[in-house]
């Protein structure tokens, strides 16, 4: 009896307080409470939201960080290979404006035979000025012909072996090379030095030199085809008490960039030393 009473009095009371926050809610007496409420649930989420962000960028960092770096040495490994694309295809356009060059001038000049022959040595020595090209003797080249590009004369083969040639260059100290000053209408001898700087010597003193004066091959001597272009006169030195005027020549070769030259085949130096009268004996 007791127990019955007990559990009719609790449901009554679980009826009367649902009705009471049923009208509490229906008068909009919890509105209020709901709002703090609902507020409180999306701070909740928020914080655990925001914890639960930073704990999976903490576990998924360092995978990410290997995954840059794999990529970021895959780009580089890329980058290093275009670069050296880039290189090649460089030089290639650039072998291929001197080959065009070249091919125009043996076109220009089509009295010589050449022989195209690529650089591939430079003499060390700050004494000498050679350079070592990539054919010789079986190749037919000779000791003495002239090696030019379609600037001007470079200078003429000084030894040959088999797949090979050492060529002497205009600024070896120890060349000489008949010339003649095209507007000055005079010849002259062109000479090497040390320091690569070319010059002009035995120019009469009644001749009138200037700078731009061109500078031509004369052919005299038998060392060189005539008419080849070596370069222009660029400053004169004139003294009263001195037997010939003194000259210093520009290139027309840029002696630093050489890569491919031309071996003129068909000529062949003679030797008039013996011609020459004999000097006396002091």
């Amino acid at each position: 009896m007791k127990d019955s009473f007990a559990r009719n009095l609790q449901t009554t009371i679980i009826l009367l307080v649902v009705g009471g926050i049923l009208a509490l809610a229906l008068g909009g007496y919890l509105r209020s409470a709901s709002n703090l409420m609902g507020e409180a649930l999306v701070a909740a989420q928020r914080w655990v939201s925001s914890r639960y962000l930073a704990i999976q960028d903490f576990l998924t960092v360092p995978r990410d960080v290997a995954s840059l770096r794999e990529r970021n040495a895959a780009l580089e490994s890329e980058i290093s290979r275009l670069q050296g694309q880039v290189v090649t295809l460089r030089q290639q356009a650039e072998q291929a404006d001197i080959l065009a060059a070249l091919v125009d001038f043996t076109r220009t000049n089509p009295e010589s035979a050449y022989k195209a022959a690529e650089v591939i040595g430079r003499d060390p020595s700050p004494f000498l000025h050679y350079v070592i090209i990539n054919v010789g003797s079986n190749d037919g080249i000779r000791r003495g012909m002239p090696v030019v590009t379609d600037k001007g004369l470079v200078g003429r083969v000084d030894a040959t072996i088999a797949d090979a040639a050492r060529v002497q260059l205009i600024t070896d100290p120890a060349i000489s090379v008949n010339v003649r000053l095209q507007n000055a209408q005079t010849d002259a001898v062109l000479s090497g030095s040390v320091s690569g700087d070319i010059f002009l010597d035995l120019i009469s003193q009644d001749v009138t030199v200037e700078p731009g004066d061109v500078v031509l091959t004369s052919g005299l001597g038998g060392g060189y085809p005539a008419d080849l272009l070596v370069g222009q006169v660029v400053n004169v030195r004139k003294r009263d008490y001195e037997l010939f005027q003194q000259a210093s020549v520009q290139p027309n070769v840029d002696f630093s960039r050489l890569q491919i030259v031309l071996v003129i085949t068909n000529f062949r130096p003679v030797d008039i030393t013996p011609l020459l009268p004999a000097t006396p004996a002091p």
